[in-house]
């Protein structure tokens, strides 16, 4: 039996983490300040002996005891980075300062989520680790994009100078259920429109692509790579299958049997244009491949959204 710490253990990800490590037989810390996490994520998980729920912010100094670490913490929305900018750099920068220097002072293993964000809106296709991006530094998004690039950097020399054990993830485009209703990011905005018969908003033309990986495979990844002991990472972790927003309006319209119609506005700044991961790391290291397509991926987080609405906790 191991302690994990999650931090933003009450997050959409950090959530079906929590229920994962419990599930494998560990003791689990569940570390949130609430900005984007939410009690009801983890309401299942409050009776379990084996579950503690901390409120607590990252950006402040922690004083825990643990086994392993999975850094879960920051808003992760374009809209709800944007928030507040200055928090989102903070809480990857200080918060990642407070969380290396927990790990170091337990003698804990530290997995830390990173984002495909790092890559910007890139010239390369698809993205491999190798891959140092192409990120405006001053741009909006630039406090998440540069804050996670930071952080990055932080947990490669606390490794180099403290021989701290690191593991890096870079999350591509992750869904499902419990992602929130309002979250910001387009499945959950497709979905929510199409279920509402609203017009489902495009920005651009469409012809931008993502790719889509549900959660409970990026999960499994995840603890994968925390127990592995040949890389510290990067690593990639997403869905290779790529989709262009119309498609994946198509897709939301005919799982939910919507007849909501298509409207397009401005594309926002700095809004890459193609956005895929190439996985051969974690297939060769890790021999993890996502099991969910969109399709199917799409019916559970549609089924979860259809029992919010119905009982008004949209």
């Amino acid at each position: 039996m191991t302690t994990m710490l999650v931090t933003g253990g009450a997050g959409f990800l950090g959530s079906h983490l929590c229920t994962r490590l419990l599930d494998d037989g560990h003791d689990v810390i569940c570390l949130d300040n609430f900005f984007t996490g939410s009690k009801r994520n983890i309401e299942h998980l409050l009776g379990n002996p084996r579950f503690e729920l901390v409120r607590h912010d990252i950006v402040h100094p922690l004083y825990i005891e643990a086994d392993r670490i999975f850094n879960m913490a920051c808003p992760a929305s374009p809209e709800a980075y944007q928030f507040n900018s200055i928090k989102t750099i903070k809480t990857s920068t200080v918060g990642m300062v407070n969380i290396l220097g927990l790990a170091k002072r337990c003698k804990a293993r530290v997995l830390h989520a990173s984002t495909s964000e790092v890559y910007g809106d890139p010239h390369v296709h698809p993205q491999k680790e190798d891959y140092w991006g192409n990120v405006n530094p001053i741009g909006p998004r630039s406090c998440y994009d540069e804050g996670k690039r930071v952080a990055e950097s932080l947990c490669m020399n606390y490794h180099l100078a403290h021989r701290l054990e690191v593991r890096i993830v870079r999350i591509f485009n992750t869904y499902g259920p419990r992602m929130a209703p309002d979250d910001g990011r387009v499945i959950s905005n497709f979905i929510m429109q199409a279920i509402n018969g609203e017009p489902i908003t495009i920005y651009g033309d469409g012809k931008q692509t993502r790719s889509f990986c549900f959660v409970s495979d990026l999960v499994e990844g995840l603890v994968r790579f925390m127990e592995q002991n040949e890389s510290t990472g990067p690593m990639n972790l997403g869905n290779p299958s790529e989709f262009s927003m119309l498609e994946l309006a198509e897709k939301v319209l005919q799982v939910t049997g919507s007849s909501s119609e298509i409207v397009h506005k401005e594309l926002p700044m700095d809004d890459p244009k193609r956005r895929c991961p190439d996985i051969s790391m974690a297939k060769e290291l890790l021999g993890w491949t996502p099991q969910f397509n969109l399709e199917q991926g799409l019916k559970e987080t549609v089924n979860y959204y259809r029992k919010l609405t119905s009982k008004g906790d949209a």
